[in-house]
């Protein structure tokens, strides 16, 4: 039974594909994909939009992740040659591509809600005596936990494009590919002849594709890899810091 796609083939195989009639097996990729089926250059339009935006991601990252890594250099050298957290406090604003300055402004805020509402129940403030004194250590930690979620969250933004990306493009190109050989078997069925002249150029358009579907999904999954290892190395500094803030919320406000 005939079908659109098998018109479409036979058609191509005819006349309506590249170099039809000319006799000459030209394998220069510009020409191939100047004259390839419209449905070979959907599929090259599609693979290089996945490629410009894997690789837009690429250098938005490692602009996002340096300058997060180099901000919190800064910030714990800050952090750990202050004698009070308000001084740190100060400095946030200046630093606020750190992931660690959203945990400790969140951790900073739960300590001073805690030590403002230590008062007595008439509303008064308490004796002066002694020090500030946490209600809650868990509630800092919580805190600090909820923080550490939003800005894994931030880090790990437009990463997971990369792994579709990775996984999609080789099956979009085969598809292409698998197009292409249909069409030239088409062209052998119309012409009777099996020679590699008649033949060759929608092959090697076909297998254009699949080049486009690996030129595309090999960065990705390269800069997938790498860029996890680098929100995994965040993830342990984020936990770092989270235990040094608690311990010295321990020593002082308890």
């Amino acid at each position: 039974m005939r079908t659109p796609g098998y018109d479409a083939l036979a058609l191509y195989a005819q006349g309506e594909g590249p170099a039809a009639g000319t006799g000459d097996a030209n394998t220069d990729i510009v020409y191939l994909v100047s004259h390839a089926s419209p449905i070979a250059q959907i599929v090259l339009v599609i693979l290089l939009l996945f490629s410009a935006v894997s690789w837009a991601i690429v250098l938005y990252k490692f602009w996002q992740f340096g300058r997060a890594a180099r901000q919190s250099t800064t910030f714990l050298d800050v952090f750990r040659k202050s004698s009070k957290f308000s001084e740190v406090q100060a400095v946030c604003r200046t630093l606020a591509d750190s992931p660690l300055v959203g945990l400790f402004q969140s951790g900073y805020t739960e300590l001073n809600s805690q030590l403002r509402l230590g008062t007595n129940p008439e509303g008064k403030p308490p004796a002066p005596a002694g020090r500030p004194t946490l209600k809650s250590l868990d509630a800092v930690d919580r805190a600090l936990l909820r923080a550490t979620t939003v800005e894994m969250t931030k880090l790990e933004r437009r990463v997971p494009f990369l792994a579709t990306t990775a996984s999609i493009t080789p099956f979009i190109g085969l598809f292409g590919t698998v197009w292409g050989i249909m069409a030239a078997f088409v062209r052998i069925g119309a012409t009777g002849s099996t020679s590699l002249q008649a033949v060759g150029t929608p092959i090697a358009e076909a297998l254009i594709a699949t080049a486009a579907g690996l030129f595309a999904a090999i960065p990705a999954v390269y800069f997938y890899n790498h860029f996890t290892n680098r929100v995994k190395h965040f993830a342990a500094d984020m936990d770092d810091f989270s235990l040094e803030f608690l311990n010295i919320s321990e020593r002082n406000f308890t």
